[in-house]
Protein backbone atom coordinates (compact mmCIF):
# COMPACT_ATOMS: atom_id res chain seq x y z
CA UNK A 1 0.00 0.00 0.00
CA UNK A 2 1.33 3.30 -0.98
CA UNK A 3 2.68 5.29 2.19
CA UNK A 4 1.80 8.98 1.45
CA UNK A 5 -2.33 8.37 2.39
CA UNK A 6 -4.09 9.92 4.86
CA UNK A 7 -6.17 7.77 7.30
CA UNK A 8 -9.97 8.27 6.02
CA UNK A 9 -11.28 9.84 9.48
CA UNK A 10 -9.13 12.95 8.55
CA UNK A 11 -9.57 12.29 4.92
CA UNK A 12 -13.37 12.67 5.43
CA UNK A 13 -13.17 15.85 8.26
CA UNK A 14 -11.63 17.79 5.28
CA UNK A 15 -14.79 17.18 2.95
CA UNK A 16 -17.23 17.70 5.68
CA UNK A 17 -14.77 21.55 6.43
CA UNK A 18 -14.74 21.79 2.63
CA UNK A 19 -18.40 21.48 1.90
CA UNK A 20 -18.95 23.79 5.00
CA UNK A 21 -17.32 26.62 3.19
CA UNK A 22 -18.65 25.70 0.39
CA UNK A 23 -22.25 25.93 1.56
CA UNK A 24 -21.42 29.24 3.86
CA UNK A 25 -19.02 31.40 1.32
CA UNK A 26 -19.07 32.14 -2.78
CA UNK A 27 -15.27 31.53 -3.59
CA UNK A 28 -13.02 27.79 -3.22
CA UNK A 29 -10.37 27.93 -0.97
CA UNK A 30 -8.80 24.80 -2.93
CA UNK A 31 -5.37 25.39 -4.54
CA UNK A 32 -5.54 25.61 -8.64
CA UNK A 33 -2.76 27.92 -8.81
CA UNK A 34 -0.14 27.48 -11.36
CA UNK A 35 1.98 26.37 -8.88
CA UNK A 36 -0.01 23.61 -7.76
CA UNK A 37 0.09 22.71 -11.57
CA UNK A 38 3.48 22.29 -11.53
CA UNK A 39 4.00 20.49 -8.09
CA UNK A 40 1.41 17.58 -9.13
CA UNK A 41 3.61 17.37 -12.47
CA UNK A 42 6.59 16.98 -11.15
CA UNK A 43 5.83 14.99 -7.87
CA UNK A 44 2.82 12.85 -8.77
CA UNK A 45 -0.93 13.33 -7.29
CA UNK A 46 -1.61 12.24 -3.93
CA UNK A 47 -5.77 13.04 -3.71
CA UNK A 48 -7.07 12.53 -0.09
CA UNK A 49 -10.11 10.91 -1.34
CA UNK A 50 -11.45 8.70 -3.86
CA UNK A 51 -14.94 10.06 -4.98
CA UNK A 52 -17.45 8.00 -7.25
CA UNK A 53 -20.21 10.79 -8.33
CA UNK A 54 -22.46 11.21 -11.17
CA UNK A 55 -21.67 12.87 -14.17
CA UNK A 56 -24.06 15.54 -13.75
CA UNK A 57 -22.98 19.07 -14.48
CA UNK A 58 -24.69 20.14 -11.29
CA UNK A 59 -22.12 17.66 -9.09
CA UNK A 60 -18.85 18.77 -9.16
CA UNK A 61 -16.87 17.31 -6.11
CA UNK A 62 -13.90 19.38 -6.58
CA UNK A 63 -16.71 22.28 -5.85
CA UNK A 64 -18.39 21.08 -3.66
CA UNK A 65 -15.67 20.42 -1.12
CA UNK A 66 -13.77 23.17 -1.85
CA UNK A 67 -10.51 21.40 -3.27
CA UNK A 68 -8.02 22.06 -5.36
CA UNK A 69 -5.39 19.92 -8.17
CA UNK A 70 -4.53 16.73 -6.39
CA UNK A 71 -6.95 16.80 -3.63
CA UNK A 72 -9.29 13.96 -5.11
CA UNK A 73 -9.67 11.21 -7.09
CA UNK A 74 -12.81 11.70 -8.69
CA UNK A 75 -14.54 9.08 -10.97
CA UNK A 76 -17.75 10.15 -12.44
CA UNK A 77 -20.29 8.00 -14.32
CA UNK A 78 -24.25 8.60 -14.86
CA UNK A 79 -26.08 7.46 -11.28
CA UNK A 80 -22.69 6.83 -9.85
CA UNK A 81 -22.96 2.82 -10.43
CA UNK A 82 -20.46 0.82 -10.16
CA UNK A 83 -18.94 -1.75 -12.31
CA UNK A 84 -15.15 -3.27 -13.07
CA UNK A 85 -14.19 0.02 -14.35
CA UNK A 86 -15.16 1.62 -11.56
CA UNK A 87 -13.71 -0.96 -9.26
CA UNK A 88 -10.40 -0.22 -10.69
CA UNK A 89 -9.84 2.98 -10.79
CA UNK A 90 -10.79 2.33 -6.77
CA UNK A 91 -8.24 0.04 -6.42
CA UNK A 92 -5.89 1.99 -8.44
CA UNK A 93 -6.30 4.64 -6.21
CA UNK A 94 -6.47 3.18 -3.40
CA UNK A 95 -3.46 1.08 -3.51
CA UNK A 96 -1.10 3.38 -6.08
CA UNK A 97 -2.04 7.23 -4.81
CA UNK A 98 -2.73 5.84 -0.79
CA UNK A 99 -6.57 7.09 -0.74
CA UNK A 100 -8.24 5.76 2.55
CA UNK A 101 -11.28 6.93 2.07
CA UNK A 102 -13.83 6.22 -0.80
CA UNK A 103 -16.83 8.22 -0.78
CA UNK A 104 -19.73 7.39 -2.94
CA UNK A 105 -21.44 10.67 -3.59
CA UNK A 106 -25.36 10.68 -5.23
CA UNK A 107 -27.21 14.06 -5.25
CA UNK A 108 -30.90 14.84 -5.22
CA UNK A 109 -32.88 15.46 -8.61
CA UNK A 110 -30.97 12.47 -10.11
CA UNK A 111 -31.65 11.92 -13.95
CA UNK A 112 -30.56 8.66 -14.03
CA UNK A 113 -32.78 7.90 -10.81
CA UNK A 114 -35.44 9.54 -12.43
CA UNK A 115 -34.99 7.21 -15.57
CA UNK A 116 -34.70 4.23 -13.00
CA UNK A 117 -38.16 4.98 -11.21
CA UNK A 118 -39.75 5.98 -14.72
CA UNK A 119 -38.65 2.27 -16.17
CA UNK A 120 -36.69 4.23 -19.39
CA UNK A 121 -33.91 2.18 -20.84
CA UNK A 122 -33.62 2.46 -24.17
CA UNK A 123 -30.35 2.33 -25.61
CA UNK A 124 -27.24 2.26 -23.66
CA UNK A 125 -28.91 4.11 -20.82
CA UNK A 126 -30.43 0.40 -20.32
CA UNK A 127 -27.58 -0.76 -18.23
CA UNK A 128 -27.33 2.38 -15.67
CA UNK A 129 -31.36 1.84 -15.62
CA UNK A 130 -31.08 -1.88 -14.83
CA UNK A 131 -28.38 -1.76 -12.23
CA UNK A 132 -30.20 1.68 -10.55
CA UNK A 133 -33.70 -0.13 -10.70
CA UNK A 134 -31.71 -3.22 -9.10
CA UNK A 135 -30.20 -0.84 -6.42
CA UNK A 136 -33.48 0.51 -5.46
CA UNK A 137 -36.07 -2.41 -5.92
CA UNK A 138 -39.72 -1.28 -5.41
CA UNK A 139 -38.89 2.47 -3.72
CA UNK A 140 -40.79 4.97 -5.57
CA UNK A 141 -39.27 8.14 -3.44
CA UNK A 142 -36.67 9.81 -5.77
CA UNK A 143 -35.33 10.86 -2.34
CA UNK A 144 -35.06 7.32 -0.76
CA UNK A 145 -34.49 5.81 -4.09
CA UNK A 146 -31.04 7.80 -4.45
CA UNK A 147 -29.84 6.75 -0.47
CA UNK A 148 -31.21 3.20 -2.11
CA UNK A 149 -28.20 3.77 -5.03
CA UNK A 150 -25.42 5.20 -3.22
CA UNK A 151 -25.96 1.99 -0.53
CA UNK A 152 -26.04 -0.67 -3.81
CA UNK A 153 -22.71 1.16 -4.94
CA UNK A 154 -21.36 1.53 -1.29
CA UNK A 155 -22.03 -2.77 -0.64
CA UNK A 156 -20.41 -3.11 -4.45
CA UNK A 157 -17.05 -1.69 -3.32
CA UNK A 158 -17.28 -3.77 0.15
CA UNK A 159 -17.75 -7.08 -1.65
CA UNK A 160 -15.27 -6.66 -4.70
CA UNK A 161 -12.30 -5.81 -2.11
CA UNK A 162 -13.19 -7.63 0.19
CA UNK A 163 -10.34 -10.47 -0.56
CA UNK A 164 -7.82 -7.69 -0.31
CA UNK A 165 -8.46 -6.20 2.61
CA UNK A 166 -8.19 -9.86 4.38
CA UNK A 167 -4.99 -10.52 2.64
CA UNK A 168 -3.71 -6.35 3.87
CA UNK A 169 -4.88 -4.15 6.42
CA UNK A 170 -4.82 -0.77 4.80
CA UNK A 171 -6.90 0.78 6.18
CA UNK A 172 -9.51 1.52 3.46
CA UNK A 173 -13.18 2.58 4.58
CA UNK A 174 -16.13 3.37 2.46
CA UNK A 175 -18.80 5.74 3.00
CA UNK A 176 -21.88 7.35 1.43
CA UNK A 177 -23.52 10.77 1.02
CA UNK A 178 -25.90 12.66 -0.65
CA UNK A 179 -25.61 16.41 -2.53
CA UNK A 180 -28.54 18.54 -2.19
CA UNK A 181 -27.96 20.25 -5.52
CA UNK A 182 -30.18 23.01 -4.30
CA UNK A 183 -28.55 24.15 -0.51
CA UNK A 184 -25.14 22.97 -1.75
CA UNK A 185 -25.12 20.63 1.57
CA UNK A 186 -23.78 16.75 1.63
CA UNK A 187 -25.22 14.70 3.87
CA UNK A 188 -23.44 11.78 5.00
CA UNK A 189 -25.47 8.70 5.24
CA UNK A 190 -23.28 7.54 8.41
CA UNK A 191 -20.19 9.41 10.45
CA UNK A 192 -18.82 5.58 11.38
CA UNK A 193 -16.69 4.83 8.48
CA UNK A 194 -17.21 1.03 7.37
CA UNK A 195 -13.67 -0.77 6.63
CA UNK A 196 -12.82 -3.00 3.95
Amino acid sequence: MHSKGIPADKALTLLKAGNFEYVNTCANSGNISAAQRLHTAKEGQSPYAIVIACSDSRVVPEVIFSAGIGDLFVIRVAGNVIDDHQLGSIEYAAEHLGCKLVLVLGHTHCGAVNAALAGDSEGYIKYIVEEIQEAIGTETDPYEACHHNVRHSMHIIENSLKIQAVEHDYGVKVMGAIYDIESGKVDFLNDSLRQF
